[in-house]
């Protein structure tokens, strides 16, 4: 297949096309936000697409290219690292919405200095940021959500098959229009938490106006913390429904990146 002979035959020729199969798998995990995420090891990313890769070779008939190093092989490597990333690229759409809910109202609560370590980018985020991620993560293992997006992997190489693996724009443009739903989410999810700080802010002003001696920082900064908490901790029914449909929404907008 490489035109080198390791003496192994049709073992060889086997072990290539896992490689083969893993170049998408492994794609699709390290663009994914929960399986790519900086704190995950190389080693468990490498196993788990082998893992994959064994189930796929053994139900479907994938063929990998004659030579891999001819320019016809690296173009179909760079097609399978294309679907694996466009795959994997829509859940980070749905996992950055939390992210974006989070900046809203840590701005509005004057948490903003508050920040942590993301371990889906290795950047910093708010720390309201964390939770928020943490909830949607939990949510989308509770719903088996990373079951359906592995079937949907497995599913890409009966629509794309190796060799026909060009996105074209329509596809393209379906990833983008999702980002539309990740703003929409993530509005819902600050909306009431942020009107409850409208209020707040309101209310200091009016008070800063009547009674200008007052301290504003003294006053509004822990008034602020503190609504915005109790909003937090009202506002949690909604951050649940909303990180359910935003599972629910990312898978879907996969399944449509697939449909022919």
């Amino acid at each position: 297949m490489l035109q080198l002979d390791f003496g192994f035959g049709p073992l060889e020729a086997q072990f290539w096309r896992l490689v083969f199969v893993m170049t998408r798998v492994g794609a699709a995990l390290v663009a994914a936000p929960l399986f790519g995420m900086a704190g995950v090891p190389a080693q468990a990313r490498v196993m788990m697409a082998g893992a994959v890769a064994v189930l796929i070779c053994a139900w479907s008939p994938v063929a990998a290219p004659a030579n891999l190093l001819s320019v016809a092989g690296m173009v179909s490597v760079a097609g399978e690292v294309l679907v694996g990333v466009a795959l994997g690229f829509v859940l980070q759409f749905a996992f950055a919405a939390p992210v974006i809910a989070a900046e809203m109202i840590g701005g509005a609560m004057g948490m903003s200095m508050a920040t942590a370590v993301d371990p889906n980018s290795g950047s910093q985020s708010p720390a309201l940021g964390q939770y928020f991620t943490v909830v949607v993560t939990l949510i989308f293992l509770a719903l088996g959500g990373h079951l359906q997006w592995i079937a949907l992997v497995i599913e890409s190489y009966r629509v794309f098959p190796p060799g026909d693996t060009w996105l074209g724009a329509e596809k393209l443009a379906e990833i983008a229009s999702f980002g539309g739903t990740m703003f929409v989410t993530a509005v819902a999810i600050a909306l009431p938490v942020s009107l409850i700080m409208l209020v707040v802010q309101v209310v200091t002003g009016v008070l800063s106006r009547s009674a200008p001696a007052l301290n504003l920082f003294a006053l509004g900064l822990p008034a602020g913390v503190l609504a915005g908490i109790a909003g937090l901790i009202v506002a949690a029914p909604v951050l649940t429904d909303q990180a359910s449909m935003l599972t629910s929404d990312a898978l879907a907008a996969t399944a449509r990146v697939l449909a022919r």
